[in-house]
């Protein structure tokens, strides 16, 4: 088939190869009975992969010329059989064209080029293993009822597609453009707290003034009429009159009592003022 491609799973450059004495009886080969420090082919394997056929070639390290081939139907079988005796040495069977067979066995000089061998050829029929189950589970999966997703006649759905509720009801942050901070808010917008009010301050000197009836009634009181009457200002304040008081000014009972206080400053104006008319004539 055109599809089908050549793979090569492992190289190994030096092979040995043995003709081996048939064998004696079905307890298996031993290495030991080969001539093995004078091998009869000295060359080349190869273990090539072509879909699901796999093969052993051994071919010449020079021309890459094909001296014999071993097709691998399964592993491990009749076709590839390791000896009884050692690790580095295997007994395969090659094909020609016409179909005829023979046994011969190869063997390496280092252990880990068998090993290599060995993993090689355990890994592509593992691998045909996972394609069969493969193969089979989707046979299953088309055998099976399969699942109907598609929509009923009638049947309709909705997509909401939009700006979620909570970044309706929040206000997007103002962000500085250009490097500048956002305007201020406009007027009314800030308010202020009233500064509270405190009746223990003392006013300003010049915004007290007094009322005229306190001047005039603390002139009149002087220290000869209390000197005279013989009451002080502590009794003039605390005889407050008459107990109906609502109406009248606070002053008022003050002002009586100064009325009724004789003139004691008539005499000294009256001489001053003959006095100064002497004088004039």
């Amino acid at each position: 088939m055109a599809d089908v491609y050549e793979s090569v799973l492992c190289v190994k450059n030096e092979v040995f190869v043995y003709r081996i004495p048939p064998r004696p009886s079905n307890r298996g080969y031993r290495a030991s009975e080969w001539s093995l420090d004078t091998p009869d082919w000295t060359g080349r394997l190869r273990v090539v992969a072509r879909g699901k056929d796999l093969f052993i070639k051994l071919e010449d390290k020079t021309s890459g010329e094909l001296f014999a081939q071993c097709p691998v139907e399964a592993y491990p079988s009749i076709a590839v059989e390791p000896v009884m005796d050692s690790s580095r040495y295997f007994v395969i069977r090659i094909k020609d064209p016409s179909g005829k067979s023979a046994f011969i066995g190869i063997g390496f000089s280092d252990r880990s080029d068998s090993f290599d061998l060995n993993v090689s050829l355990q890994d592509h029929f593992k691998w045909l293993k996972q394609e069969d189950e493969a193969s089979k589970a989707a046979e299953d999966l088309e055998k099976g009822p399969k699942l109907d997703l598609g929509f009923k006649e009638g049947q309709t759905i909705t997509l909401n597609i939009g700006s979620k509720k909570g970044d309706v009801s929040k206000p997007k942050p103002k962000r500085a453009v250009g490097g500048l901070l956002p305007p201020p808010p406009g007027p009314g917008s800030v308010r202020f707290p009233t500064p509270p009010t405190n009746q223990n301050f003392p006013s300003a000197p010049s915004a007290v003034k007094p009322a005229p009836n306190a001047v005039q009634t603390s002139r009149s009181i002087s220290p000869a009429n209390v000197s005279n009457s013989g009451t002080s200002n502590v009794d003039l304040l605390l005889d407050l009159g008459p107990s109906d008081t609502s109406s009248a000014s606070p002053l008022a009972p003050l002002q009586s009592q100064t009325q009724n206080l004789p003139d004691l400053w008539g005499d000294f104006t009256g001489a001053s003022s003959s006095r100064s008319i002497t004088n004039l004539k």
